[in-house]
């Protein structure tokens, strides 16, 4: 596996500090019990200031035109400060359908306000299931015009998306589309949320008009879209997953009982020595797959190792974050899962994060389709 360099490490300290400043347990709190879920000023900053909305952007389009490892280090310390914003949808998600999946005056249009903050967007794609397969939205052409009907669930940020990119199915097979917020036919609705830093939605289309921006069947862009968007999550658990480590061990470092620190007893010893080793594996699985997506897009290698890293990291990540979640409540006690305490934060997170896009089983088992076991 590959280094990180002095840039990674300054990109790395400076994105900590900002969400030091920006995205402290209080401002969790306030922002997760919002309608929209985060704070605007504080995402215009993040666009404007630090630049982290365009990261994959290309630079034509006005952003970084940076790559994968450079956006799943701002995403694993997203996951450390359990950051509220709509940033896998906006700035992950639906740049990657754009620049797979649509035409390039699609990206000319939607690319730059994605950049600059301006545009908040989200793909919507899962119906009653994680697998492309199952997409059955309908997509039809009538007088020139194309309409939308059926319903996604579990769409990120879909309540409050400006543009809402739609995968659905024609005679050509699945395609994109770009759906406006107050098209006609529109029904958003917010899903009673377990995890309440990320805000998820079901849509319900009814003969609502659309632009299409793809041409012919997109299955093969999607797929490597939703591989790339792993790669980000995964990163973004493995934060979450090292904050509950430090905490849980700086925890047993000093809390007393009949005398002595907690962390002197062997059964924490052995929560922490296990929460270590389970840590630094996830983030190697997650260092790793975003160093395989770095090499695919940057030097045109083969999506296969991409793919592979993808479920591996995913299903990984999932299980060392949610054992974290729930070790590091285990360690503090009984208070570990008080609303005075942000652990059970993290552990809604982790719950959230497992099953978004497909529990590990899942992944799993397309990994041994993959590879033919």
């Amino acid at each position: 596996m590959q280094s990180f360099t002095d840039e990674h490490e300054e990109l790395r300290a400076t994105v900590r500090q900002f969400l030091a400043d920006q995205s402290d347990e209080q401002a969790v709190r306030t922002q997760m019990a919002t309608e929209h879920g985060f704070d605007t000023d504080v995402w215009k900053q993040m666009a404007q200031q630090v630049g982290l909305t365009g990261l994959i952007v290309p630079e034509e389009h006005g952003g970084a035109d940076l790559g994968y490892v450079e956006l799943c280090i701002v995403a694993e310390e997203m996951g450390r400060a359990l950051l509220c914003a709509p940033y896998l949808s906006t700035a992950v998600m639906s740049p990657s359908a754009l620049l797979h999946c649509a035409s390039e005056m699609a990206q000319k249009e939607l690319l730059p306000g994605i950049a600059a903050g301006t545009t908040r967007a989200t793909l919507a794609y899962a119906e009653k299931g994680w697998d492309l397969s199952r997409i059955a939205m309908t997509a039809q052409e009538k007088d020139g015009a194309w309409i939308l009907d059926g319903a996604k669930a579990n769409v990120l940020d879909g309540h409050t998306a400006d543009v809402i990119l739609v995968a659905a199915r024609s005679e050509a097979g699945i395609e994109l589309f770009q759906v406006a917020r107050d098209a006609t036919g529109l029904t958003r609705e917010a899903i009673p949320p377990l995890d309440p830093t990320r805000k998820l939605a079901r849509l319900e289309f009814n003969a609502t008009p659309a632009t299409k921006i793809s041409s012919g069947d997109i299955t093969d862009g999607l797929e490597k879209t939703l591989a790339l968007t792993l790669i980000v999550l995964a990163s973004e658990q493995a934060g979450g997953a090292q904050w509950c480590l430090d905490t849980a061990a700086e925890y047993a470092k000093t809390r007393l009982q009949f005398g002595r620190p907690i962390g002197s007893y062997q059964a924490i010893k052995h929560k922490c020595a296990e929460m270590l080793v389970e840590v630094e594996f996830a983030k190697t699985a997650a260092y790793s797959a975003s160093w395989a997506a770095a090499d695919c897009l940057e030097r045109g290698e083969s999506w296969g190792p991409v793919f592979e890293s993808a479920h591996i990291a995913k299903s990984y990540c999932s299980e060392t974050y949610y054992h974290a979640a729930a070790e590091n409540i285990q360690i503090h006690g009984g208070v570990g899962f008080t609303w005075e305490y942000p652990a059970h934060l993290y552990f809604k997170r982790a719950k959230s994060s497992e099953l978004l896009f497909g529990d590990p089983a899942h992944h799993r088992e397309a990994l041994a389709d993959r590879l033919a076991i």
